[in-house]
């Protein structure tokens, strides 16, 4: 691994955030459609993206950018990859606009699934990224730093309780953040605690399980409470709470080749069990579409979920 490329890497990351709170150079206004026309609540808890579907097909654009020039490997191909990086911070990065369609799609959905329950979201005047990449690639310094700054926007707009929407963001407000930024005192939750008594509109798929949902934020059960009506296929191996494989990521973009091959053994074993595969994270629906090659038919949890039976 070239360390220019690391630097690099981190420059790109650290200098988009400061730009416009995302961590790729992208759109800054590319997590916001979403929210059009929706009727926000001052009083209720913040229902908080991290921009994260949105982010999913910019990154996956970033690492196909990326991974032509090398960057796992030394020599003049770790040299290249460090160019390749100077040159994606500065180019605007801008993903299918079916992606983002989805992404607003799957927004709104859970937007619904929460007011049908009674629970009136406050909607942000911007979404902002929570700089869980900086923290999982290890660039604790970076992270501390712009947890704060995270902390202190949250602060200044009376943020008390916020909705989280996938595992990534989950985990890194609930377990890190009270560790970098001392003032940060909001209750975390997720749309899956909410959501019960959901239909399914899909039969017979089998289920890609959040490592970070599974096994550090107990919420294995409670996703198969939800999508049990769609009856899963399950296997004790290949869906196994402590055995069920990892999709790759997030080091996708430092080892893109080596998350790519991690990718596809889990493709092969999802494949075993059913042509749908149920996804709850970006992060993971961006690495198992990069390996799928047609084996498997990717869906959001919130896609396949329709209006509460009771």
């Amino acid at each position: 691994m070239s360390r220019s490329w690391l630097s690099e890497l981190r420059n790109l990351i650290v200098n988009s955030l400061e730009r416009s709170w995302l961590p790729f150079p992208t759109d800054s206004d590319l997590c916001e459609s979403w929210k059009k026309g929706l009727d926000s609540n001052p009083s209720g808890p913040v229902l908080y993206t991290s921009c994260l579907y949105h982010l999913a097909p910019v990154i996956e654009k970033a690492v196909e950018n990326l991974e032509r020039f090398g960057v796992t490997e030394g020599g003049l191909r770790g040299r290249f990859a460090a160019v390749a990086a100077k040159t994606v911070g500065r180019l605007i990065l801008k993903p299918e606009g079916e992606e983002v369609d989805r992404a607003d799609s799957v927004m709104r959905r859970i937007y619904r699934l929460l007011a049908q329950r009674g629970i009136k979201v406050r909607l942000l005047d911007r979404e902002i990224y929570s700089g869980a990449l900086l923290y999982e690639l290890g660039f604790e310094k970076e992270f501390a730093e712009y947890a704060k700054k995270v902390a202190t926007f949250f602060k200044e707009r009376g943020v008390k309780e916020i909705i989280t929407v996938d595992p990534h963001t989950h985990y890194i407000l609930e377990k890190v953040y009270p560790r970098y930024a001392p003032d940060f005192d909001v209750k975390i939750s997720s749309y899956l605690d909410y959501i019960k008594g959901t239909g399914v509109a899909l039969k017979g798929f089998a289920i890609h399980d959040s490592c970070l949902y599974a096994r550090f934020l107990d919420r294995y059960s409670l996703i198969r409470q939800i999508l049990s009506p769609g009856q899963p296929v399950e296997d004790p191996y290949y869906t196994g709470k402590e055995t069920a494989g990892c999709c790759g990521g997030p080091i996708e973009s430092i080892y893109p080749d080596v998350a790519r091959k991690v990718a596809s053994l889990r493709v092969n074993d999802l494949s075993k069990l059913s042509k749908d595969v149920v996804v709850q994270c970006p992060i993971c629906y961006v690495n198992l579409k990069r390996a799928a090659e047609g084996r498997i038919n990717l869906h959001y949890l919130p896609e396949i979920l329709t209006e509460a039976t009771a």
